[in-house]
């Protein structure tokens, strides 16, 4: 019944907005102007709320900004059908500041400043205290977590600083995307959405090739440069504590537009690079864990059982800390098709957008050990930390593919996608480590080693009021195998999400 019921809520919202259809735009008032701007100082934001249901979820978070298990990747804590209000399913709910300032001489001072924000419920996105609010805890009686770019700093987004000139380019030096955010975001169908984007949703394939934290980088300078339809950019981070790149990392970008077809392909290598989990995981436990005293946080000296049936005596702001040394190749690409004419005599243009892209990422043992008491973005502690990950010449591969196509008529967008991700067999996993074990305790026991395949399918329909407002449903299947299903609390293997919402851009 309650499937039933979400579903007729989506069908709902999806009749709101085709009799959104007949209204004329021009008779719904706009009370925002187009910018908030004031001598080159621009405010500008997104909220976005909505509804939405998973056919395998758990509990929503308040602290991860992706609020629901929105698909099977890295769902360990889905195990039952479950609804709720959620946000920032299909954009980051952010406020920020950015400021474009000219110097003369053909010289711009620019500037960016922005936070992501959880609006459902008040909070600053944060997907590390997500990790340590289930510290301790049964994979079974985890709420929604995962590892992100975004761990409650007052500056989660970006804050750069720079200086543009139309013939020189463009030098920023701070906080920013990666170069492979810039092509994630141009060439995801879905726009790198939570609930239908594989790419949106795990930040792992694709902008942080293979390790989330990463799709932005601390302590970064980049330069981008355009010359007619060729660009090209180059972006070093030196890394350090607080960040999510412990040692360095570089990469180089270079694409091209002619008509209406668009290419890129980036190389970006990572030293260091760091991913969080929570203590205690489940109650399946890794050799030479150590848990350390409840209410501390000093790795210094542990305290209490480990391996006890309910995870131990676990720090409780400090995190479980792996660090791999990440290079990966991205190439990108589009084709925007001008159809012409309007919807239902309206007399706008229409367009058909195709894109398409795939990115091979390795992951091998760091070339540079980090410290247990280390610390990454947000200040979050590494109370353990496993610098060799992979047996000795191994390495993981991440071979991540994807293509859809978006239609835009009038007020209307149409978009469909597919998304695929597959993992080789790494450390030598034997036969039997590879069958799938579910355990209603302790999670499926297939080995993260093993071979694996993600795999997903969405659709989303989005309606334009006017610039500033949009209402959207949408649905994503997704399924998961192999050593992608390790520790998974619940034996389905595939998620279905129906959501529904309303988003403000300002």
């Amino acid at each position: 019944m309650r499937k039933l019921l979400i579903c007729a809520l989506a069908l709902g919202g999806f009749a709101a907005s085709a009799q959104a259809a007949d209204l004329s735009i021009d008779s719904l008032k706009d009370p925002l102007p187009d910018t908030i701007s004031y001598h080159g100082v621009t405010i500008y934001g997104t909220v976005d709320v909505g509804y939405g249901y998973n056919s395998n979820g758990a509990p929503a978070s308040g602290n991860l900004y992706a609020a629901e298990s929105f698909m099977e990747y890295g769902n360990k804590m889905g195990r039952e059908a479950f609804s709720s209000l959620t946000n920032n399913a299909l954009s980051q709910s952010q406020i920020g500041v950015k400021v474009e300032e000219s110097l003369g001489m053909g010289f711009v001072g620019i500037g960016k400043i922005d936070t992501g924000f959880n609006p459902a419920y008040g909070t600053l996105a944060d997907a590390c205290q997500s990790l340590v609010v289930n510290n301790g805890k049964n994979v079974n009686n985890w709420t929604v977590a995962g590892d992100g770019s975004r761990c409650g700093q007052a500056f989660n987004g970006q804050a750069y600083a720079g200086l543009s000139n139309s013939s020189y380019g463009t030098l920023t030096v701070g906080r920013q995307n990666t170069l492979d955010m810039d092509v994630m975001s141009a060439y995801d169908p879905m726009a790198m959405s939570y609930a239908f984007s594989l790419l949106g949703y795990s930040g792992g394939p694709g902008a942080g090739i293979g390790d989330t934290e990463t799709a932005r980088w601390d302590n970064a300078i980049k330069y981008v440069y355009q010359f007619g339809p060729v660009h090209a950019g180059g972006m070093y981070a030196s890394g350090g504590q607080d960040s999510s790149i412990q040692n360095n990392a570089y990469g180089a970008n270079v694409g091209a537009t002619y008509k209406g077809f668009s290419l890129d392909a980036v190389y970006t290598k990572e030293n260091g690079a760091v991913s969080m989990g929570s203590q205690g995981y489940s109650n399946t436990y890794v050799t030479g864990q150590t848990y350390y005293a409840a209410g501390t946080c000093n790795p210094g000296a542990a305290g209490g059982a480990s391996g006890s049936a309910t995870g131990g005596n676990v720090c409780t702001n400090g995190l479980n800390a792996t660090i791999t040394d990440n290079e990966a190749y991205t190439v990108a690409g589009k084709y925007v098709y001008d159809l012409g004419g309007g919807y239902k005599d309206e007399g706008s243009s229409s367009k058909l957008t195709f894109f398409g892209g795939y990115q091979h990422s390795e992951l091998t043992d760091p070339s540079k050990s980090v410290a247990v008491g280390s610390t990454t973005i947000g200040g979050y502690q590494m109370v353990t930390v496993n610098n060799s990950p992979y047996n000795a010449g191994q390495s993981k591969i991440l071979q991540t593919e994807w293509a859809g196509a978006k239609y835009e008529v009038g007020a209307w967008a149409f978009t469909g996608a597919y998304y695929h991700e597959s993992q080789n067999s790494y450390n030598s996993p034997t036969a039997a480590n590879c069958q799938s074990q579910p355990n209603s305790t302790t999670g499926n026991a297939i080995k993260s080693n093993c071979s694996g395949d993600i795999n997903v399918v969405s659709g989303l329909v989005d309606y334009a009021f006017n610039k500033h407002f949009d209402v959207y449903g949408g649905v994503t299947w997704s399924s998961a195998a192999g050593g992608f299903t390790s520790g998974f609390a619940n034996s389905t293997l595939q998620d279905t999400s129906v959501l529904t919402g309303l988003r403000l851009k300002f």
